[in-house]
C-alpha cells in the first residue's frame, strides 16, 4: 500500500531489508544516472543558444522536473504509478535533474552582480513556473488516468 513505508527507499516490497531494498536503491540510480547529465547538457545546451548572463537551463530544467513530478503524483493518485515508479522518476530522475542549490546560488549571484530585480524576478518566476507546471501535470495526468 502507497505511503505505508514499505515501498520507501532502503525497504522492500515486504516492508523489509532485503532484495527489494537493492532493487529499490537500483531505481534510484538508475533515475539519478539519466537526471544528473540531462541537467549538464541542458544547462550547456540553454547557455550556448541563450548566453550565460541569465540561468535559463536551471530555470528550465526545475520547471520541467516540476511537471513531471506533477503527472507522476496525478498518475500515483489515480493508482496508475506504483512506488517504483516514484523511485524511478521522483526521487531519482527529478532528485538529479532539479536542482535547488544552483537556483539559490544563482539567484544570489544575480544579486551580488547589481541585478536585484533580475534576482527577484527570477526567484519569484521559477516558485511561480514551477507550481504553475506541477499543478498541470496533476490535472493532464487527471485526464489521462482520472
Amino acid at each position: 500500500m502507497a505511503g505505508d513505508g514499505r515501498d520507501a527507499p532502503g525497504r522492500g516490497p515486504d516492508g523489509g531489508a532485503g532484495r527489494g531494498a537493492a532493487v529499490n536503491w537500483l531505481l534510484v540510480i538508475a533515475g539519478a544516472a539519466v537526471g544528473a547529465p540531462l541537467r549538464y547538457l541542458t544547462d550547456r545546451a540553454v547557455k550556448i543558444r541563450y548566453g550565460a548572463r541569465l540561468p535559463w537551463g536551471t530555470f528550465l530544467v526545475n520547471v520541467v522536473g516540476c511537471l513531471v513530478l506533477g503527472v507522476l503524483t496525478g498518475a500515483t493518485t489515480a493508482g496508475a504509478a506504483s512506488g517504483r515508479w516514484q523511485l524511478l522518476l521522483g526521487t531519482g530522475l527529478c532528485g538529479a535533474l532539479t536542482t535547488y542549490s544552483t537556483f539559490s546560488h544563482e539567484t544570489l549571484k544575480l544579486a551580488e552582480d547589481g541585478a536585484g530585480r533580475a534576482a527577484v524576478a527570477y526567484a519569484v518566476g521559477s516558485v511561480a513556473a514551477g507550481l504553475a507546471a506541477a499543478f498541470v501535470g496533476v490535472r493532464c495526468a487527471g485526464l489521462v488516468w482520472g
